[in-house]
């Protein structure tokens, strides 16, 4: 990953995940950062913290996934960078972008198919509840994509590294953006229903209610979830708020 892909301004706070061996931590620390690096595994927490060059870097050992990033969010603007573990990927980031203080840029390496997932467009065979999560609160860039070839040992997928910059407001403004959160995941939750089934089904509304919503949102009955974009998810969220 390059370090000019981080977007680094100034003596940015920058939160790593997955140090490894410290690669990208030593970059960081070079480019100016004040570098926090999450690791799991104690025997390269060991490495990372005997590593003379690292020394002005804090070393955590913790799960990310499990990890209180409220301290981080209490002090101001932040970023992540990291080479994300393949199976985190996707809560990970996620629980990133919806918390609120959250980062101001996540840098982060990930399988190519989670990452096209990330910036995928309504109607779309990538495009889901995901899609829209970030797309909420996030500008979503890719970057570049590499091969297994690129890695040793190599992995059986490509990787690709995403960029994401937090908006200055969030892309559309529902109501109650906890429901539009729920709607949403509820849209996509049965993928091959039409939204209003997948909506009765999986929020346990009754009928009349969903299709009225959907109605009033100036959405197809017939319409399926993932054809929707963020504002019409707004919309839809703020019409079942009204009942």
């Amino acid at each position: 990953m390059r370090i000019a892909h981080i977007a680094l301004a100034g003596n940015a706070r920058v939160l790593e995940i997955g140090a490894g061996t410290g690669t990208l931590t030593a970059a960081l620390l070079e480019a100016g950062a004040t570098v926090t690096a999450v690791e799991i595994d104690p025997h390269l927490v060991v490495i990372l913290r005997e590593r003379a060059d690292l020394r002005a870097a804090t070393i955590l050992q913790a799960d990310a996934l499990a990890f209180d990033y409220a301290d981080l969010a209490r002090s101001g603007a932040w970023c992540v960078a990291g080479n994300l573990p393949y199976n985190i990927a996707t809560p990970l980031v996620t629980k990133l972008v919806e918390m609120g203080g959250g980062p101001q840029t996540l840098t982060v390496m990930v399988q190519r198919d989670v990452a096209e997932r990330f910036s995928a467009r309504p109607g779309t065979a990538a495009y889901g509840s995901l899609s829209v999560a970030v797309q909420y609160a996030m500008d979503v860039r890719r970057e570049l994509t590499l091969p297994p070839r690129a890695f040793f040992p190599q992995p059986k997928v490509d990787s690709t590294v995403v960029h994401m910059t937090r908006r200055r407001t969030p892309a559309v403004h529902p109501r109650d953006v906890a429901l539009f959160r729920q709607v949403v995941r509820a849209a996509f939750a049965y993928r091959r229903k039409t939204l209003v089934n997948s909506l009765v089904l999986a929020l346990a509304l009754e009928r009349p209610r969903v299709e009225r919503a959907v109605t009033t949102a100036g959405i197809r009955l017939e319409e399926r979830g993932e054809r929707l974009d963020l504002a019409a998810f707004a919309k839809l969220a703020d019409a079942l708020a009204e009942g």
